[in-house]
C-alpha cells in the first residue's frame, strides 16, 4: 500500500460526508431541530397541512390563499389511474404492497404524457401528480388483493382525508384523518435519507423522474430505512400490556437487541416530530377506544430515559404505527404510508439535483489481491 492510499479516509455509509447544498430541509440532529425552507417543523405540524406543506417544499414560499386553492384543485385532478394501470395491479395482486407501488410508479412512465421531458418545470408537474396517483396505487392494491373494486376519490377531501376514504371505503373522522395530514406533513421531506439520495443518484444520470421515484420506492423498501413503524407496532403486541414494558426493555438491552422506534441516523436528541404524533396518538387511542397502546408506549418511553444521555431518543415512527394501526391498516401498508408522504420530498431533491446535475460517482478503496499472472483454465 502506498503512501497515498495509507491518507485516503473512509466514510461507511457516507457517514458525515456533504455531496452538495441544499435549500429544502435544514436538520440538526444534536439540538433535535428540522426546518422545511426555513419553517419550524413545530410551526407547520401544528398550524399548516399537507397540501400548503408540499406547496412550500416544491415551490420555496408558504402559499397565499388563492394559491393554496389552486394547488389543492391541481393535486385533486391528479388522482387518476390507468386502466393499464390497475391492470399491472391486478397481475401481481399477491405481492407485497410495496413491490405494487415500486411497479406501480414505474408503469406511470409509460403513460405521463411528460415522461420524456425533464426539464424543470415538468418534473415540478409530474411530481405534482405522482403525489396524487401514489396514494392510489396503494388503495387500489388493497381492494383488489381483497376481491373488491377500487374506491374512486372523493373530489370533497383533502389528500390524507381523501386516501383514509379510498383505503377504507368511508369517511374517517376529522381526528383522524387530522393526524394522518400531520402524520404525511412529518415525513415530507427529510435530506439526504437512503430513499432521497437514491433519487438523486438516479437524476443525476439524467433519468426521469419516474425512474428516480421508482428508485427511491424500492430503497425505502428496505427494513433498515422504512420499517420502523411496522417493527414498532409488532413491539407494543409483543408486549401487550404497560406493565411488562419496563422488563422487556430491561432484557432487550441485557442482549444488547435494539428497541424499535429508537434512535435515528441524525439525531442525538428526541426526533422533533415525535412530539406531534404522541398527543395525536394519545387522542385517538381514546377516541377508538384502545388506550391501552398509548399506555405501552409511554410505558416504553419511561424505560428507555437512562438510554437517552447516549443519544437513544424517540423517533417519529416510534407513535406511527399506533396511527396506522388504530385506522385499521395492515401492517404491510405502513412502509407504502411513509411513501405516500414523502413522494414532494423525493421530488424536490431531484429538482434541486437538476439545477447544477452532475453524476454522483463516488470511489471505492481497492484492497483486493496484489497484481497477478492470469493462469490458463488447464494449468489451475
Amino acid at each position: 500500500m502506498d503512501e497515498t492510499t495509507e491518507k485516503i479516509e473512509i466514510h461507511r455509509g457516507l457517514k458525515g460526508v456533504y455531496f452538495d447544498r441544499s435549500r429544502v430541509c435544514y436538520i440538526d440532529g444534536r439540538a433535535g431541530e428540522l426546518r422545511y425552507r426555513g419553517y419550524s417543523i413545530h410551526d407547520l405540524a401544528e398550524r399548516s397541512t399537507f397540501e400548503e406543506t408540499c406547496y412550500l417544499l416544491l415551490k420555496g414560499e408558504l402559499p397565499t390563499r388563492a394559491q393554496l386553492n389552486a394547488f389543492a384543485a391541481e393535486l385533486r385532478a391528479a388522482r387518476a389511474l390507468p386502466e393499464a394501470v390497475y391492470d399491472v395491479i391486478r397481475t401481481i395482486r399477491s405481492a407485497h404492497p410495496m413491490d405494487v407501488l415500486r411497479t406501480g410508479v414505474s408503469a406511470l412512465a409509460a403513460f405521463d404524457p411528460e415522461t420524456a421531458d425533464k426539464s424543470p418545470e415538468a418534473t415540478l408537474r409530474k411530481g405534482i401528480r405522482l403525489t396524487a396517483q401514489v396514494p392510489m396505487i396503494i388503495a387500489a392494491h388493497e381492494h383488489i388483493r381483497n376481491g373488491r373494486d377500487p374506491v374512486a376519490p372523493n373530489p370533497r377531501l383533502g389528500h390524507a382525508a381523501n386516501f383514509l376514504y379510498m383505503l377504507k371505503g368511508r369517511e374517517a373522522s376529522s381526528d383522524a384523518a387530522r393526524l394522518m395530514d400531520i402524520d404525511m406533513l412529518l415525513h415530507a421531506e427529510h435530506g439526504s435519507n437512503a430513499s432521497s439520495f437514491a433519487a438523486r443518484v438516479v437524476a443525476g444520470t439524467d433519468a426521469d423522474l419516474h425512474g428516480a421515484i421508482t428508485a427511491a420506492v424500492a430503497a425505502l423498501a428496505g427494513p433498515a430505512h422504512g420499517g420502523a413503524a411496522e417493527n414498532v407496532m409488532r413491539m407494543a403486541q409483543e408486549i401487550g400490556d404497560a406493565s411488562r414494558a419496563a422488563q422487556y426493555v430491561k432484557d432487550k438491552r441485557a442482549n444488547n437487541e435494539p428497541v424499535m422506534g429508537f434512535g435515528h441516523r441524525v439525531y442525538r436528541a428526541e426526533d422533533p416530530r415525535a412530539r406531534h404524533m404522541r398527543a395525536g396518538v394519545e387522542k385517538l387511542s381514546r377516541e377508538m377506544g384502545q388506550p391501552h397502546w398509548y399506555q405501552i408506549l409511554e410505558a416504553v418511553v419511561a424505560a428507555m430515559k437512562p438510554y437517552a444521555r447516549h443519544g437513544v431518543n424517540v423517533n417519529v415512527d416510534f407513535y406511527a404505527g399506533v396511527v396506522y394501526f388504530l385506522n385499521g391498516i395492515p401492517e404491510d401498508l405502513f412502509v407504502p404510508i411513509f411513501a405516500v408522504g414523502r413522494v414532494p420530498g423525493w421530488t424536490v431533491q431531484v429538482l434541486e439535483q437538476l439545477e447544477n446535475n452532475i453524476l454522483l460517482r463516488p470511489l471505492t478503496l481497492y484492497n483486493g489481491p496484489e497484481p497477478r499472472d492470469y493462469v490458463p483454465i488447464d494449468a489451475r
